[in-house]
């Protein structure tokens, strides 16, 4: 179940390619995946996040959630768009007005700005 790239296996992944004439291992196609993926990503996100720049009303919802990591409880800060996309995720041991400030600096340096953000509320 390691070799799964996006509902596909990488043997099949091996197998399409060896259908056109390319005779390669699926671990080659592994490292593809884990050497590129990440570039590809980024580009992704990069011109998603130029195209909302451009959207009028684009609005943040900003929510905190706990986690358990290693057995201690953490803080999950998220940023999601009005269409359900996280765009920035940030973890601290802390929930306070100091994290909340730095996530929000984060985010807004790696998102640009916003028309309206939405939170739950809370004094954090």
């Amino acid at each position: 179940m390691a070799d799964t790239v996006c509902g596909k296996t990488l043997r099949n992944v091996e197998d399409l390619l060896f259908e056109r004439g390319i005779d390669i291992c699926h671990e080659t196609v592994r490292f593809w995946w884990n050497w590129f993926g990440p570039m590809f990503a980024a580009d992704i996100k990069r011109q998603r996040i130029s195209r909302m720049r451009g959207f009028r009303h684009w609005r943040w919802h900003l929510d905190e959630m706990f986690v358990k990591i290693n057995g201690k409880t953490h803080y999950l800060w998220r940023a999601v768009d009005q269409v359900g996309e996280i765009l920035e995720s940030y973890v601290t041991k802390k929930r306070d007005n100091k994290a909340a400030l730095r996530f929000m600096k984060k985010s807004l340096k790696n998102n640009g700005p916003v028309e309206t953000i939405t939170t739950d509320g809370l004094p954090s």
